[in-house]
């Protein structure tokens, strides 16, 4: 199983001031650059490398715990259904360029899968379908809190 962080990063997004977001981090690694070296590929062939892995934390007042965002209760839909803004675009308005999954919550795990983005037709297969134990996923949130 992997390994989860919600880690607190301060971005500047040139709309005035600093705001805390939540970043996700696998196994130590921030969510948006693994996701960046799957779709490096696609944004070379569209002429528009830096368009790959271009993702920001989501604000961390809206999805920190006791939010269960996260938790297959999103507060941040692109799709509408069922699917969880995993991270937003790095400009600021997580609705500009959203990564989507789904996740599901089991009685001893949690599971994203079925990633996408919301302007993009990219291959998401090798990112895979990621399964964290339910336990150290819900601490990691629930540090969130402060």
């Amino acid at each position: 199983m992997e390994r989860i962080e919600f880690r607190t990063v301060e971005q500047e997004f040139g709309i005035g001031g600093v705001i805390p977001t939540l970043v996700p981090y696998l196994n130590g690694v921030p969510l948006p650059d693994l996701v960046r070296r799957i779709e490096l590929p696609f944004a070379r062939r569209e002429g528009r490398p830096d368009i790959a892995g271009s993702y920001a934390g989501l604000p961390k007042n809206e999805v920190r715990w006791p939010s269960r965002h996260y938790l297959d209760d999103p507060v941040l839909s692109w799709f509408g259904d069922g699917d969880t803004v995993l991270v937003g675009c790095a400009c600021g308005d997580w609705g500009c360029w959203p990564l989507t999954a789904i996740v599901t919550v089991a009685e001893d795990t949690v599971t994203w899968s079925g990633y996408r983005t919301g302007h993009r037709d990219w291959d998401y297969r090798e990112l895979r379908e990621i399964t964290f134990d339910r336990v150290q996923y819900e601490q990691a949130l629930q540090a969130t809190a402060h």
